[in-house]
């Protein structure tokens, strides 16, 4: 073969290579740009006086098997905390959440969703997602803890009653609450289980002095004594003399929280009450 023809021979085959090449990049780059991937959302909060880091993990489809996984591991700043399945079986479908103590040490957290497992279509795993979160510096101490009770009215219609010993180290059998309002009908909430508080310092709640004024709780207990309803509830000390100056709110409902949860019987947003007090005080245990 002269060198005229094995230019032209070398130029054909290395157009043919460059084609051949720019084919198979083309098919990665559709491969890649499947709909298969994952998203993670979080955020970070103060329970108990610990930083605690909740999450949510998504498949990109909720709707059938091929948005399921078997295994999609949560990673706090790369060190695996949580390993879960997408499944059709959840609700929402083919998504799962949770909640861990916040790595100590450090103002930011990266939260990782990988997955695992190989799609239940037989897609390869790989895919990520992650999201930063800062960390609280200032969740209060497991100390304090709060009493009170009184009226409050709520759009000039309904008038609740409570009264209630709530520590913010959820220490037993100290723990109750009472609510009491008439809506259609006289109705009762009796706290059975107080399950978390987050207890702050944010304003003054002085006399007597306290280490925190603020109290954000959850429990679950009965309403006119049936068992299966959660309450989630806000008190504030803002002093004295009590009436018009501290805050409550309650929310109980059953099910799943709001939204999208439909089983609210009772929504009182955080107001100043009419009647009677909120008092802090410090832990005597």
């Amino acid at each position: 073969m002269n060198k005229r023809l094995s230019s032209v021979f070398s130029r054909t085959a290395s157009l043919f290579l460059t084609g051949a090449a720019a084919i198979a990049f083309q098919g990665i780059v559709v491969q890649m740009a499947s709909g298969h991937s994952l998203t993670v959302t979080a955020a970070a909060a103060c329970q108990n006086g610990v930083a605690v880091i909740n999450y949510t993990a998504t498949s990109w489809d909720q709707i059938d098997t091929a948005g399921s996984n078997p295994e999609i591991d949560i990673l706090f700043n790369g060190v695996k905390v949580d390993s879960q399945p997408f499944t059709l079986a959840t609700n929402p479908a083919n998504q799962f959440s949770g909640q861990k103590p916040a790595p100590s040490g450090t103002n930011s957290v990266d939260v990782t969703a990988v997955a695992v497992g190989t799609w239940l279509d037989s897609f390869p795993a790989g895919q990520t997602s992650t999201v930063s979160v800062s960390i609280p510096s200032d969740c209060a101490p497991g100390t304090g803890r709060f009493t009170g009770g009184g009226k409050q009215v709520i759009a000039g219609s309904v008038t609740i009653t409570k009264g209630f010993e709530v520590d913010c180290d959820l220490h037993q059998p100290s723990n109750n609450m009472e609510i009491n309002w008439f809506d259609l009908g006289e109705h009762h909430f009796h706290l059975e289980s107080f399950t978390s508080a987050v207890c702050t310092l944010v304003g003054d709640p002085t006399p007597p002095k306290a280490p925190v004024n603020k109290i954000v709780g959850t429990g679950t207990g009965k309403l006119d004594g049936v068992d299966g309803y959660n309450l989630i509830f806000t008190l504030i000390d803002n002093g004295e003399p009590g009436a018009g100056v501290d805050e409550a709110g309650f929310l109980i409902f059953a099910g799943s929280p709001p939204p999208p949860g439909s089983g609210v019987v009772l929504n009182v947003p955080l107001s100043f009450v009419t009647t009677g007090n909120i008092q802090a005080h410090v832990d005597q245990r």
